[in-house]
């Protein structure tokens, strides 16, 4: 049987899926790896433990049905965004550890570049704000930062790249340093105008450009390995969100799905026209496939599922994520809570990257089943932010229907809650594995494996559809007070 091998490197695991000529999920490897948090806002992780991880549950799903590097046709890989590594270019070592999306160590110099007026100019040529959660800022503090860096870096001795594009260097035993549209679209470096890295951003934060990968298609040649016992190629290449996206078929103007993984991310297309935001979203690229690319408006929101992971880890009030549906089914309904998980900051529409997390409405009565309730419950409101804030930038442009994946959309709870909160109709799908099924589609339809964009639309399915049940009073005064609670956060 032949397959195609879908890497996930996510922020927390790493993930191998072999998918079959139907789509059909055949195999899955998955490894945790470690957090570091060396300063509060600041988020790490061991670029060896995102290799050794992702190579090591490629070979767990390979083995699981006895495949070959004869069986997999092709490799499509999916990642966390706009992490950053930078490498040194003869050795292959990491000058120093990754800063996650997640970090905010860079939020005084971009306030800095804020009050020099510097923001409408980035924001105009690649659709991000100027803000820490990009990889700009976390280059620059690393060329800052780590002795010989910056020397390195201006005599062409070190590579820098988002997550998939140094596992393609990995891969490909140093013969390819690439990425795709969609990844260098987040680095607050590449002008999704043009489709070229800017130069006067570049040299605003004081990047050498030799450090910088080429930017490819995200279906497209982008290298092969023989590390799985054979050579295979890679062909497709996506930023988890945007893959989430073309795993959920939104290929159509209007179309908006939302992944609720480690963070909360929607994205709605809006084909080829590029939308400046005038709510703080961010205009990105969807998909770029044949030299033509497909736009998007996005809401980013930092914390989704890594409130559950909160309780568990941080509070230890559950053993497992399961537990939270029948925990908030339990809560007493006529004690209101609000949790505003800004753990490491604010994302959109807010972006503050100074304010923390906060509980408001706390009693003697407050217990492990109301605090799980308001950690989904803020879900539901920080996905209303973002809807709200895409309504009035696009009125009249997107779908009734919110397509969802990810983690979080496991529990009927949350997606009932998300359904009464928006007073709109949530898709679940058969599919869930949404973002690794993008990745794979890329890699199967560039090798001709996988059927065209029409015939993969086609084949979308629908699992569970969640209807709004909340009167409108009701949703009013459960939103307003979030958005109580959030005033007295940023406050």
């Amino acid at each position: 049987m032949k397959y195609i091998l879908a890497i996930d490197q996510g922020t927390t695991s790493s993930r191998a899926i072999l998918f079959d000529q139907e789509m059909k999920v055949s195999a899955v490897g998955q490894q945790e790896f470690e957090q570091h948090f060396p300063r509060s806002g600041w988020v790490e992780h061991d670029p060896h433990d995102i290799w050794q991880s992702t190579l090591a549950t490629c070979k767990q799903a390979m083995e699981k049905v006895n495949a070959s590097a004869d069986d997999i046709v092709g490799i499509g890989i999916t990642n966390q965004r706009e992490t950053t590594i930078i490498w040194d270019k003869d050795s292959g070592e990491p000058i120093y550890n990754a800063i996650v999306w997640q970090d905010r160590r860079a939020a005084e110099y971009c306030d800095l570049l804020k009050s020099q007026g510097h923001e409408k100019e980035i924001s105009q040529k690649t659709g991000l704000l100027l803000d820490p959660y990009f990889s700009a800022s976390k280059i620059k503090w690393i060329l800052d930062n780590v002795q010989g860096a910056r020397a390195k870096a201006q005599q062409g001795k070190l590579l820098f790249g988002t997550v998939d594009c140094y596992l393609i260097w990995k891969l490909t035993g140093g013969n390819s340093h690439v990425t795709d549209a969609t990844n260098a679209s987040r680095t607050m470096l590449y002008n999704i105008k043009d489709g070229v890295w800017d130069q006067d951003i570049c040299r605003l934060f004081d990047i050498d450009m030799s450090l910088l990968p080429q930017v490819l298609d995200c279906a497209a040649e982008f290298g092969h390995t023989e590390l799985l016992g054979g050579k295979i190629p890679i062909l497709g290449v996506a930023g988890d969100q945007q893959a989430a996206a073309i795993g959920q078929a939104c290929f159509d103007v209007g179309m908006i799905k939302s992944t609720y993984g480690t963070g909360c991310f929607a994205l709605l297309n809006t084909g080829d026209e590029l939308i400046q935001s005038k709510n703080r979203l961010l205009s990105t690229i969807a998909y770029q496939l044949d030299g033509k690319v497909t736009y998007a408006l996005e809401g980013s929101i930092f914390i989704a599922g890594a409130v559950v992971q909160w309780l568990r880890d941080g509070l230890n009030i559950i053993d497992d994520a399961a537990e939270t549906d029948d925990l908030a089914k339990k809560a007493d309904q006529h004690h209101k809570l609000y949790m505003v998980p800004a753990f490491t900051g604010l994302g959109a529409p807010y972006w503050d990257a100074d304010c923390r997390g906060a509980i408001y409405g706390l009693t003697r009565n407050s217990g492990p089943a109301e605090l799980c309730r308001a950690a989904l419950e803020s879900v539901g409101y920080q996905s209303r932010d973002l809807l709200e804030a895409m309504k009035k930038d696009i009125p009249h442009a997107w779908h009734s229907k919110l397509r969802v994946d990810g983690g979080m959309t496991s529990s009927d709870w949350t997606m009932q809650f998300l359904a009464d909160m928006l007073d709109t109709s949530i898709d679940r799908p058969m599919i869930t594995e949404t973002t690794a099924l993008g990745a794979a589609w890329l890699a199967g339809m560039a090798a001709g494996f996988y059927p065209n964009i029409e015939e993969f639309s086609k084949n979308w399915k629908l699992d569970k559809c969640f209807e709004p049940q909340m009167d409108a009073p009701t949703r009013d005064l459960f939103y307003n007070g979030w958005k109580d609670a959030v005033k007295r956060t940023l406050s």
